[in-house]
């Protein structure tokens, strides 16, 4: 087996593929977009333990911790009030932990080899159990003047009796080396600090310049610009409310000449999430984790508890849709003077 690849058996995956990329996706476990892989090289973060079956109450870094999960109907664990009493969310969501539906899947054409790998579009739909949610994701694979596209469109709809809150985030773990370059619009100067391993940031609820930041010892540091692997680092970071012009992120993997661009629309999900993980994260032994999130996200909190003019909730029966994109592009390799 490929480096880089899952351990799941082959028949519990999904392959979308455009020319050289390819996206493998685990309805089993929790719709997991386990794989964006662009000829040799892989786009997303590597299993921390080996993929398998999650329970209602484990904690995020009990399982594999890898690859792209959707965090809904909160990403910090908490208890939240609703009309029909007190219910109790578990770390990193509930979409993670459950098995997704496939609602079908669209060929390329008629000259498809008939292979799992000739189909480029997946619908899945998740069932939150803490509250009464469906998320459904549909994704769709092209390839573009420059590289390749993926599209993608959520809904997320209340399938209860009573109004509920929700929040949601994505949750995609970009494998990054050191050099790589974080880039943000340029009107972006600030983010607000949800966690700072070691509090090299400051703490929660600090706000920080970007992309130099004064750290709490009085030194600064460039968050652009990804570090060792063994630096330690693991912050966790929002930008926003955002304008419709700031309505992306990009990563620049000079190493391995590509460029990964998230786009999403800022009127529905107004704030970004930024996890920067050098060798900072799981907080026990073992593996650790080497990656940029770029998390487009309705609330700039991890915590759905926490209320606030981004608070959100749907009436019984009532559904949100949002859209998000992947664009993935080759560059020119550039070398250090």
């Amino acid at each position: 087996m490929a480096e880089g690849r899952t351990s799941i058996a082959e028949s519990e995956n999904v392959l979308i593929h455009a020319g050289d990329c390819e996206v493998t996706v685990l309805p089993r476990f929790g719709g997991k977009i386990a794989s964006i892989r662009v000829g040799a090289h892989e786009l997303l973060q590597a299993p921390l333990a080996p993929i398998e079956a999650r329970t209602q109450t484990m904690n995020f870094d009990e399982a594999d911790a890898s690859g792209w999960d959707e965090c809904a109907p909160s990403v910090a664990a908490c208890s939240v009030q609703t009309t029909a009493g007190t219910f109790d969310i578990p770390d990193h969501g509930d979409l993670w932990r459950v098995e997704w539906e496939k609602n079908g899947t669209r060929r390329q054409g008629a000259e498809g080899t008939g292979r799992a790998g000739s189909e480029n579009s997946l619908a899945l739909t998740g069932s939150c159990f803490s509250l009464p949610l469906d998320l459904e994701r549909k994704m769709q694979l092209n390839e573009s003047e420059r590289g390749w596209l993926l599209e993608l469109g959520y809904q997320i709809r209340n399938t209860g009796n009573e109004a509920v809150p929700w929040s949601w985030a994505a949750h995609p773990l970009f494998v990054c080396e050191e050099e790589d370059r974080i880039v943000l619009p340029q009107t972006v100067g600030s983010l607000r600090v949800e966690g700072s391993g070691g509090n090299r940031l400051g703490k929660s609820g600090n706000s920080v310049t970007w992309p130099v930041a004064s750290l709490a010892d009085g030194s600064t540091a460039n968050l652009s610009i990804v570090g060792r692997s063994d630096s330690g680092v693991g912050d966790k970071l929002f930008a926003g409310p955002l304008k419709q012009n700031e309505n992306w992120c990009a990563l620049e993997r000079n190493s391995v000449g590509l460029l990964v661009r998230i786009r999403f629309d800022t009127s529905a999900t107004p704030y970004l999430g930024l996890w920067i993980c050098y060798g900072g994260w799981p907080d026990k032994p073992g593996p650790k984790q080497v990656c940029v999130a770029m998390e487009p996200a309705t609330a700039p909190v991890d915590s759905l508890a926490v209320k606030g003019p981004w608070s959100r909730e749907l009436a019984p029966g009532e559904s949100y849709s949002w859209p998000m994109q992947i664009e993935i592009e080759r560059i020119e390799r550039k070398t250090n003077a």
